[in-house]
């Protein structure tokens, strides 16, 4: 049975890379992924909206196998955030209609919105994205990502090759859209100090598998684990 707060729920998926991995996400909440370079964090956040699919196990989306749902629709419900902004050519409004204008809910005055968001100029609409800086193209690729209205925001070391001033920036936004704007956030980040300021549950990874998981503070304060006890000396 799902609880109506149970947003995903993994039940033992695998892949090459990860091993029987079971977990829910819920309403409300943002939870971070940590681990060493390897632990297979992108692999599991890539499950998520099938940009890779489990050889075995399964994944259910609000109570519905994710397998059930068309793959456009699916993305527009979760969508995903990368480390590059991975932005296409042509101006910030050509990047932030994109999504919208597939499904017909484009409207007049909707890009300003976005920009006002995440603290970007009203005028950058028209400026081509070449003409950005990094931080400024990983805030119009989070506006692009939220002008699909998500449901579940993945983001993948969003913030890992940014300055601090940005890293402040998205972090406060990030904190501001659960639960009005997005039920959920699932981050990967290579960042403890990052997972402590943001999560309210964490996990941590290791080899492909899920080694602890919990409340983000009791996780940091009292470790099960040999292996995350290491992990938060080194």
């Amino acid at each position: 049975m799902v609880s109506d707060k149970t947003l995903i729920k993994l039940q033992h998926c695998s892949t090459q890379i990860l091993q029987d991995i079971s977990l829910e996400i819920h309403k409300g909440e943002i939870v971070t992924l940590i681990g060493s370079s390897g632990a297979g964090k992108s692999s599991l956040l890539m499950l998520l909206n099938r940009l890779n699919d489990p050889d075995t196990g399964s994944i259910h989306y609000r109570g519905k196998d994710v397998k059930e749902f068309g793959i456009t629709q699916l993305r527009k419900s979760i969508g995903m955030v990368f480390q590059s902004s991975s932005l296409f050519d042509g101006t910030v409004e050509d990047n932030l209609c994109y999504g919208p204008s597939l499904f017909g809910e484009w409207e007049k005055g909707m890009g300003e919105r976005l920009l006002d968001n995440v603290q970007l100029p009203r005028d950058y609409l028209k400026r081509n994205v070449e003409d950005l800086s990094g931080g400024e193209k990983q805030r119009v690729a989070l506006a692009r990502t939220l002008a699909n209205k998500p449901d579940v925001l993945l983001l993948d070391e969003v913030t890992s090759a940014l300055d601090l001033k940005n890293v402040e920036l998205i972090e406060a936004f990030l904190l501001g859209l659960i639960p009005e704007r997005v039920h959920a956030i699932v981050m990967v980040t290579h960042d403890v100090a990052q997972a402590k300021r943001l999560g309210n549950r964490t996990v941590f990874m290791d080899e492909g598998k899920i080694v602890e998981t919990g409340n983000t503070a009791e996780l940091f304060e009292n470790p099960q684990t040999e292996k995350l006890q290491y992990f938060l000396k080194e």
